[in-house]
């Protein structure tokens, strides 16, 4: 009698680690997606059809710097009522080493907002990690821009404080001439 007991005590055990397994959470991620971020600035987003509470995201955005750059990403997300839609809970900027930086949150409730800003990147590749969860099962979406801003190289500076230098001496030479 004892071990019937015992029997169908594991068997309702893993019973319910089975069915367990079917309130996890679904990943409603985007694919990742390259940005093209060739005229300066990209703008990408999600958006979450309803039916999907309690699901989570993390969309990968990818790209690319040819040279010394400075990044600015900001993701916004916008629900009638608190917590009604998405709730954004990261943004953050990888690399194939991990983790760079890790965004700010600005504003969150009714309204998320994200923001980041880099230091100097050099050449390379890159991505974003937008991540999150839907609230309720009414849709929901963000967007995000991302700009880009090339840095002069240090011998850039020197040609232009040569190029000033030698204005200044022309300048010079002229104003002496007609005094």
């Amino acid at each position: 009698m004892i071990k019937v007991k015992a029997l169908t005590g594991a068997i309702a055990m893993a019973g319910a680690a089975l069915m367990s397994q079917g309130v996890l959470a679904a990943d409603i991620s985007n694919p990742d997606t390259p940005l093209d971020l060739s005229a300066g600035a990209a703008y990408v987003g999600h958006l979450v059809t309803g039916n999907n509470a309690g699901n989570t995201f993390a969309d990968k955005y990818t790209f690319t710097l040819a040279g010394s750059s400075l990044i600015s990403a900001d993701v916004y997300s916008h629900s009638g009522l608190a917590k009604n839609g998405l709730d954004i809970t990261g943004l953050a900027l990888y690399n194939a080493g991990g983790l760079l930086l890790g965004g700010t949150q600005l504003s969150t409730g009714a309204t998320d907002q994200w923001q980041l800003d880099s230091s100097i990147l050099g050449a390379g590749s890159y991505y974003l990690l937008v991540s999150g969860s839907a609230m309720s099962k009414s849709a929901g979406s963000y967007s995000s821009g991302v700009t880009v801003t090339a840095v002069p190289e240090p011998e850039t500076y020197a040609m232009l404080l040569g190029g000033l230098g030698l204005i200044g001496a022309m300048v010079s030479r002229r104003q002496r001439k007609q005094a």
